[in-house]
């Protein structure tokens, strides 16, 4: 019994079968991120998702330990207003974490093709790196100062969650603190990726 092997193509349009580039995907211009790049941005995202869960339910109306006036002040607002609050602010703090997944793929240096008008055009990467500095500054300064006698100062107010809500609140918004700092890592990489080669 005799095989017929099948000749591979060969030239510029040739691929190998799971490493070659998809339809329409942005192709990459300068080395790929590094390992820890990679994880920094992925935790960056999850950052955000305890806090914005909290908030959510907060929004629904579940009681999450506020008291007096404020838990009065939530009981008239939400579900209501207070609801689209809250699921609008959660919304936009994980969609500005996620942005930080653009930092070490290969959308956050040529913009993806299917955009109207900017696709397949190369993103300036000062245009990237300006805005995701900043942030990641704003973000580390929110954090410790958090950190460092404002979280404490916010939870001593009668109306605040105690006891285990307090700590189901806390143990929600810490995760924050280090969004900051991985923000500012993963700039870190991306620029000298990215300007390196200049």
């Amino acid at each position: 019994m005799t095989t017929t092997a099948r000749r591979a193509p060969t030239g510029a349009g040739a691929r190998t079968a799971g490493t070659g580039p998809v339809a329409g995907a942005p192709a990459r211009t300068s080395a790929p991120a590094p390992r820890w790049a990679e994880l920094a941005a992925k935790a960056t995202v999850w950052t955000t998702v305890p806090s914005g869960l909290w908030r959510i339910a907060l929004g629904l109306g579940i009681p999450v330990g506020f008291s007096g006036e404020t838990a009065a002040a939530f009981e008239r607002h939400t579900p209501g207003w207070g609801t689209v609050y809250v699921l609008v602010l959660s919304g936009l703090a994980e969609f500005l974490a996620f942005l930080t997944l653009g930092l070490v793929r290969p959308w956050g240096e040529v913009v993806p093709r299917w955009i109207p008008l900017l696709g397949g055009r190369k993103v300036r990467p000062l245009a990237a790196v300006v805005p995701a500095a900043l942030g990641s500054a704003v973000l580390t300064w929110l954090g410790a100062t958090a950190l460092f006698g404002g979280w404490a100062a916010n939870m001593s107010s009668p109306d605040a969650p105690h006891g285990f809500g307090g700590v189901v609140m806390t143990l929600s918004y810490l995760p924050l603190v280090a969004w900051g700092p991985l923000v500012g890592a993963v700039t870190f990489s991306y620029a000298r990726r990215a300007l390196g080669r200049r």
